[in-house]
């Protein structure tokens, strides 16, 4: 057991909001700028500084290696959690299979004891010396009962030691791989941790007008991601009308059909993980946090269908398997969008081309225009 407190105590557990590596808000908002370069006209013979554009690029790179970490640091932790349980009930069964084997060695212990002080069993020589030939008879009857019963806890001691030894060849087995999830678990969290410095160490490196110019950039970035999801939105919205409007004609020229077309399946929970996701807002994000009070990506997109009834997994790699793919011109609020190629983010459509998301270290839970990164895919969860 002292193993096992070991193995479990060694489990990495979920960083908090004022982690050592976390970007802080203010930090994190000064990511934008307008000017091409980062620094002065270098030195004759020092090394170009890289542009504002460049700095910025950077830091949204590692930023986003960070949360790729992040949903790996997550499904490690699942693991390696699910794990510790097995372990557990593991443990326990072995500990039960031990009481019994103890139990059985107990009952033969008792056997022996009793054939010792008999001296053995010499029925034959008792017989012929006996004075009571039916009394010696009715004595051989219980030996025989007595030895059977003894035959029988030979039996179960030898079925309830295999039965341990099993047992705990398993359990070892299992602790093993706890182990070694753990070293996953932890390879996982330094990954992180490591980008997330680096960003720091990168923006701390800016001068305070450098912070401020790519402050400005970032705005102007942003700006335009909202123009681009006003732009989506109002695509979405035409293509819903042209349905409608094809849905009252087909009604119109059947007359006979009065009743009206059914609600798409699910909207009630859409409108409950919406409500749940508007009354996070504001607050921080945490690589691998489940909330109450933070949470990351797919933490946040977990709990609020959670909150609707629904159990989403726990990253974004197996959310975006749940559910109905949607076009992003289908796109409903209640949709989980998908962005990058690697699918490392997640956030909760709300319409007008918006979604409530946890963006990154430093920030907080927030509304922002589903075309400030790239689209990856969208699901309708069930």
């Amino acid at each position: 057991m002292a193993t096992h407190r070991k193995a479990r105590t060694a489990i990495l557990s979920t960083p908090g909001p004022r982690a050592a590596v976390g970007l802080t808000t203010a930090a994190l908002a000064t990511v934008t700028l307008f000017g091409e370069s980062a620094s002065a006209a270098p030195t004759p013979g020092q090394p170009a500084q890289p542009s504002i554009s460049e700095v910025k690029a950077k830091v949204d790179a590692l930023l986003h290696q960070a949360e790729v970490a992040t949903e790996k640091y997550n499904g490690a932790k699942e693991r390696a959690d699910r794990q510790s349980d097995t372990v557990n009930r593991l443990l326990a069964e072995a500990a039960r299979k031990t009481q019994t084997l103890n139990d059985a060695r107990r009952t033969l212990g008792r056997y022996a004891a009793a054939q010792y002080r008999t001296g053995g069993d010499d029925s034959t020589g008792r017989y012929l010396l006996s004075s009571d030939p039916q009394a010696l008879a009715d004595q051989a009857h219980l030996s025989d009962v007595l030895g059977q019963r003894q035959k029988q806890a030979v039996e179960s001691y030898r079925v309830q030691q295999a039965a341990a030894t099993r047992q705990r060849i398993e359990a070892a087995k299992s602790l093993a791989t706890l182990t070694a999830r753990q070293d996953t678990l932890r390879a996982a969290k330094a990954d992180v941790q490591r980008k997330l410095g680096e960003a720091q160490h990168l923006l701390n490196s800016l001068t305070a007008q450098e912070k401020a110019r790519l402050a400005a950039l970032r705005a102007k970035q942003e700006a335009e991601a909202k123009a681009r999801a006003a732009e989506l939105a109002a695509r979405i919205a035409a293509k819903e009308k042209a349905a409608q409007e094809a849905a009252a004609q087909a009604a119109a020229a059947a007359p006979t059909t009065t009743a009206s077309a059914p609600a798409p399946t699910g909207s009630s929970q859409a409108d409950k993980a919406i409500t749940f996701a508007r009354d996070q807002l504001g607050k921080p994000y945490v690589w691998g946090a489940t909330g109450p009070d933070s949470y990351d990506c797919s933490g946040l997109t977990q709990a609020a269908y959670k909150a609707a009834g629904v159990d989403l997994p726990r990253t974004t790699y197996d959310q975006v398997n749940v559910g109905a793919r949607i076009a992003e011109s289908d796109l409903r609020p209640g949709d989980l969008v998908f962005f990058y190629n690697d699918v490392s983010h997640v956030g909760l459509y709300i319409g007008n081309g918006e979604m409530i998301h946890a963006p990154y270290t430093g920030t907080v839970v927030k509304i922002a225009p589903i075309t400030e990164m790239p689209f990856y895919a969208a699901t309708r969860p069930n």
